[in-house]
């Protein structure tokens, strides 16, 4: 029996548990400026993700290892400015929790504070557990984030699928069952098998959030510029491209740089 979609005036950590327990879907996805992230809130997107991804698609990083704690502040700030509804979620970046739990905390505080975020997204399991409870004993809402973690790259050395072996599929499920035990609202599983992301999903109370995780799970994220098909270098199977701007834009851009040279931009309607 399906239940009735509940119509949130504003989206909130209780939001999404709630969301889970009535068997909505929940839509999340990434913005990194105030522009983008109006029009990704006017769209109805449940969550908005501040993510670390800005280090590549804002700033053309390799790695999401290069961005600051003043860059993610900036961009969620920008972010929050813009929004009415959703949820805004900010990546607390590399170098800024791994440390120690004290570490762990002055930058949680530093992002709710100055920029205004609702809650922040950590990567990792129980070698976090104690700077993630320093947090949320401050009341701050912390979101997990287990399988691939990008931040984590070069102890992986690479971007494949994570936990299809049963030792790491184990401590994956061990790791989302301590998030939630230790108050996290909500947890990202990134490039794990479906299978097993449907499990973890079954088993716990709080929502899992998907990319690359198949649809068994409670949500799905993905990167905006990727799906609107901005960027045009990266096709993991998991991504879906609703647009394909990069096309769109380039040929916007070569009309208008021959609009500018035929002095036919501007025309006599364009001008005072």
């Amino acid at each position: 029996m399906s239940t009735a979609k509940k119509d949130y005036k504003r989206v909130t950590v209780k939001s999404l548990v709630e969301m889970k327990a009535n068997g909505e879907k929940i839509s999340m996805l990434t913005a990194y400026d105030y522009t983008m992230a109006k029009i990704v809130d006017g769209a109805g997107v449940d969550v908005i993700l501040v993510g670390d991804s800005a280090s590549n698609v804002m700033a053309g990083h390799e790695t999401t290892l290069p961005i600051t704690l003043d860059q993610m502040i900036y961009h969620a700030s920008s972010v929050i400015r813009a929004i009415d509804r959703a949820l805004i979620v900010v990546d607390i970046p590399f170098g800024s929790y791994q440390s120690d739990p004290k570490e762990a905390l002055r930058s949680a505080i530093r992002i709710m504070k100055e920029s205004g975020g609702h809650a922040v997204k950590m990567e990792g399991g129980k070698e976090i557990k104690e700077s993630i409870k320093r947090i949320l004993n401050a009341g701050i809402p912390v979101m997990g984030h287990l399988g691939l973690t990008p931040q984590s790259i070069y102890k992986f050395g690479t971007y494949t699928v994570r936990a299809k072996e049963e030792e790491e599929a184990q401590k994956l499920k061990e790791d989302a069952l301590m998030l939630e035990k230790i108050g996290c609202f909500a947890i990202v599983l990134e490039k794990v098998p479906a299978k097993l992301a449907k499990e973890v999903a079954d088993s716990l109370t709080i929502p899992i959030i998907g990319i690359g995780a198949g649809n068994g799970v409670d949500g799905q994220v993905l990167v905006t510029h990727d799906m609107l098909g901005m960027t045009h270098e990266f096709n993991p199977r998991f991504l879906r491209r609703y647009l394909d701007l990069y096309t769109d834009m380039t040929n916007a851009f070569k009309k208008y740089v021959t609009d500018v040279k035929a002095v036919d931009f501007p025309n006599d309607d364009e001008q005072y």
